[in-house]
């Protein structure tokens, strides 16, 4: 039976506070820092913990090799004065699996089969060396054929950030559904990530019908405050839409071509005067989990920080006590990820299919969470210092905490 499956990324050994995301504020404002790669792992695990408490099929995608010595190599880094190309290929960044691929269910599908197609995150240097090895991932998380099929990323002069920027509206996850595709043009001084080029050859790759996919702009002033993506103003989950009032450059259009084209859909605003732009980034208020847990009540997970926040509480409060399709509001500690600029949603691809399909390896169960839990506890860095970014005693111990990760889980193959 078809049903989404969020897969988390589980936080690497190597995660670390480097700054290295131009637009993503948190993360710029916490360059430097010290991380705790260990209570971050633990805290991606705790939620993950969380969503299956709710009932919800839970699946997880590994780091990747870090550091990265062949891109070092390929860009001819001095580890002396070359930091910042050094800290890139120790990045831990493939743990916001949100911008791994782009997912289009069989529903969806020209050929019923779930499509793909893995982000190639060329905006940032420091994110464009992960596809070749989320790639591998993917093709041995869905291998099966018959109901997958996982893309290459689309040319490199087309930027693409993956579901980040991609939203699906359907009745219910196994019914066909309308794709929403969102792409920026300008961010004032930050870069408009997601290429409108690259989310069209997607969703013709992807075998979309024409009446059931929308392309709408992200609004510029989003952009500029801080929403790199637009899964940090917007989300949505089966017929709701839970966005803020600056969202979109045309907000009233985009609310009017959604009812167009599925009919039913509910639009949730949050009001500039209740939340303003700067207070949701902040807060990642939507850069959250919405969900619908087995017993029909819709749910948003959000981090600690929406609770810090009085007008975020406020207004959620508010919600809760209405009559909307938002039943109930869940809060997660996720405060590592959050510092390097990622949220709830960031840590999570949402995959609609069969769980029988999948490969079993990388579908989360307690014994498997218990295992991990004891594993990240013994061999995760407990913390990293600026400093630290580069030592060869350090990159030999996470390099080691990732092996005895992969053994663990039988996924040898992906050394």
């Amino acid at each position: 039976m078809l049903q989404e499956i969020n897969f988390d990324g589980i936080v690497g050994p190597s995660h670390n506070y480097a700054g290295l995301s131009l637009g993503n504020l948190a993360a710029t404002k916490n360059a430097g820092g010290t991380s705790y790669p260990r209570a971050a792992a633990l805290q991606g695990l705790a939620k993950m913990r969380g969503n299956m408490t709710l009932g919800l099929a839970q699946g997880y995608l590994l780091p990747l090799p870090r550091p990265n010595a062949g891109w070092l190599d390929e860009v001819a880094a001095d580890a002396t004065t070359d930091r910042a190309l050094v800290a890139g290929a120790w990045s831990a960044s493939s743990m916001w699996t949100a911008n791994a691929a782009t997912v289009s269910p069989a529903p969806d599908t020209q050929d019923g089969r779930c499509h793909l197609t893995v982000a190639n995150l060329v905006t940032m240097p420091h994110r464009s060396h992960e596809w070749p090895d989320t790639h591998r991932q993917l093709r041995l998380a869905f291998a099966d054929s018959r109901h997958f099929g996982v893309h290459h990323p689309v040319p490199m002069c087309f930027g693409d950030e993956g579901a980040a920027n991609h939203m699906r509206l359907a009745p219910s996850h196994g019914q066909p559904g309308l794709e929403v595709f969102v792409y920026g043009r300008s961010g004032g001084p930050f870069p408009a990530r997601q290429h409108e080029q690259a989310s069209r050859i997607v969703a013709r790759r992807h075998g979309l019908d024409p009446a059931r996919m929308l392309f709408v702009e992200q609004a510029p002033e989003a952009i500029a405050a801080g929403a790199f993506h637009n899964d940090v103003v917007a989300v949505a989950n089966e017929h709701v839409l839970f966005t803020h009032e600056c969202a979109f450059a045309d907000p009233a259009g985009t609310y009017a071509a959604i009812a167009a084209k599925c009919p039913g859909a509910q639009v949730v605003e949050v009001p500039a005067s209740a939340v303003s732009l700067n207070e949701a980034v902040r807060s990642y208020l939507f850069n959250a989990q919405l969900v619908t847990p087995p017993s029909g009540e819709m749910t948003l997970v959000v981090p600690g920080e929406c609770k810090e926040s009085a007008p975020v509480w406020t207004w959620l409060q508010a919600m809760l006590a209405g009559n909307g399709p938002i039943r109930q509001v869940k809060v997660v500690d996720v405060r590592q990820s959050m510092a390097n600029g990622g949220g709830p949603a960031c840590l999570r691809l949402r995959v609609v299919a069969d769980p029988t399909t999948v490969d079993p390896r990388f579908l989360l169960d307690e014994a498997r969470a218990d295992a991990m839990e004891a594993l990240i506890a013994q061999m995760w860095p407990e913390q990293i210092d600026p400093a630290d970014v580069g030592s060869a005693s350090l990159a030999a111990s996470i390099h080691s905490a990732r092996t005895a990760l992969l053994d663990l889980l039988g996924l040898g193959e992906l050394a």
